[in-house]
């Protein structure tokens, strides 16, 4: 599958924006998806996961009831809406897609996405 991460900017603290994430070549539905970020000089890490049924959800600590990831597998599109966003937030941002199955206890390891985007910049500004 190839996916396609776009919806990034420039904005201002406590402001919002949507990222999307196009697929093509294969079926939405038929992966584990999430949204990762990797701000400069630190590490990868998972934001956000939806199953592919859209019945399970992931969110790290630092965006829980901040941020909201969703999917249209009719539209094979990922979305995360990014509300009250903070300076810390600034990142690159990555979706990616996986083929294992749902797994709370493992879903945080780069390693269960085996497709990525190209990532979509994230800059907050105060």
């Amino acid at each position: 599958v190839q996916l396609q991460a776009f919806g990034g900017g420039l904005v201002q603290a406590e402001g919002s924006l949507r990222l999307s994430c196009a697929a093509s070549g294969r079926f939405l539905s038929t992966y584990v998806m999430g949204w990762f970020r990797q701000a400069p000089g630190k590490e990868r890490e998972l934001v956000a996961a939806i199953s592919r049924s859209a019945h399970h959800t992931y969110y790290a600590d630092s965006v829980k009831g901040r941020f909201t990831v969703s999917r249209d597998n009719a539209k094979n599109t990922l979305y995360l809406q990014m509300n009250s966003l903070k300076l810390e937030d600034t990142a690159v941002y990555y979706c990616a897609a996986g083929t294992r199955g749902w797994n709370i206890a493992t879903i945080t390891s780069s390693g269960n996405f085996g497709s990525w985007g190209q990532g979509t910049l994230v800059t907050v500004s105060s």
